[in-house]
């Protein structure tokens, strides 16, 4: 069992570290998945078979040891046998190979339940959603608001909320689903988005927007043009800059492709059934809907709402819209 555990853990650090090197691309739920479920085989095998067989072999010591303090005690010896207490504890105690299985058991089903059902963090890498989430932001994502996900297969068990515009949405990135990706959601199915001359429009109706103080990113060391924008429900900040045209250059050859227009203005597409239309909120900045189309339903991990920390600037940790 030493050799099987050592293959096993190995087996694991390698994965990683191919992981961590860009060899392979990595799956974090499958990776939790397979650990619980090693773990979990290694937690029953202590629990009904080495643990029980651990305290059959103390029970033998302890037996031998009154048989002999029983001999001793007729001979009228007096013993004081320490070496009984360090053997049944050595008996008792748990091996290196079990403390790193099935001793991790619990931790690691806690950890897969709550990121697969409940709450999942992430760390925001780019300046696609500033000012509403910067670089180093560490968020929470509600992982049942758009209803319960089965790990792994990310397929849907219950229905929970529908998805809103205006919403902040964590999903998996279409051209590369093994990338989670983070935007707001502009359009819905059967919603028709237009983004022509920085102006968002949907279905006909252009969405106001309201000129506020400008935004100063600290790590630019510039100023930005900046807005408040009523998306549905949400009053959120945007970012606009007039050195960058209107015109989406580099768009790539997507599913659902035709239901886009570009031009020199920019673009205009009709939202599928099932599907979305992302776009961030730094839009001059943003990889998005625009470039690589519509985000299915079944790529939606969940709704971003909180800034747990950012160990660069504390005043960022709160709720956001």
């Amino acid at each position: 069992m030493q050799v099987l555990t050592a293959f096993i853990l190995a087996s694991f650090v390698g994965y990683i570290g191919a992981w961590y090197f860009s060899a392979i691309e990595g799956n974090f739920a499958l990776l939790l998945f397979m650990a619980s479920l090693v773990t979990g085989l290694y937690w029953l095998a202590e629990r009904f078979y080495f643990l029980p067989g651990r305290r059959r072999a103390v029970e033998q010591l302890e037996q031998q040891n009154r048989q002999r303090q029983q001999e001793l005690d007729k001979l009228g010896i007096v013993s004081a046998d320490k070496d009984f207490e360090v053997s049944r504890e050595k008996l008792l105690a748990q091996p290196w190979w079990l403390d790193w299985t099935a001793g991790l058991f619990p931790v690691i089903v806690i950890v897969f339940l709550l990121r697969s059902f409940l709450f999942e963090p992430f760390k925001i890498p780019s300046g696609s959603m500033i000012p509403t989430l910067h670089i180093g932001d560490l968020i929470l994502v509600n992982k049942f608001h758009y209803g319960i996900r089965l790990p792994v297969l990310n397929i849907k068990v219950t229905e929970g909320q529908p998805v809103q515009r205006g919403d902040v949405m964590v999903f998996r990135y279409p051209p590369k689903p093994s990338l989670d990706y983070i935007k707001r959601v502009v359009g819905v199915p059967g919603d028709e988005v237009a983004y022509l001359n920085k102006r968002l429009s949907i279905n006909g109706q252009a969405i106001p927007l309201v000129s506020v103080p400008e935004f100063f990113d600290s790590d630019a060391m510039r100023y930005s043009k900046q807005f408040e924008e009523q998306l549905g429900q949400v009053s959120h900040r945007l970012l606009i800059d007039d050195d960058r045209p209107g015109f989406v250059a580099g768009a790539e050859q997507f599913p659902n492709r035709e239901q886009c227009r570009y031009s020199i203005e920019g673009v205009v597409c009709k939202v599928p059934a099932g599907h979305y239309f992302m776009m961030g909120d730094n839009r001059d900045n943003s990889l998005d809907s625009r470039y690589w189309g519509f985000v299915p339903d079944q790529n939606i991990v969940g709704k971003a709402f909180f800034v747990w920390m950012n160990f660069g600037n504390l005043k960022r940790i709160g709720s956001f819209q």
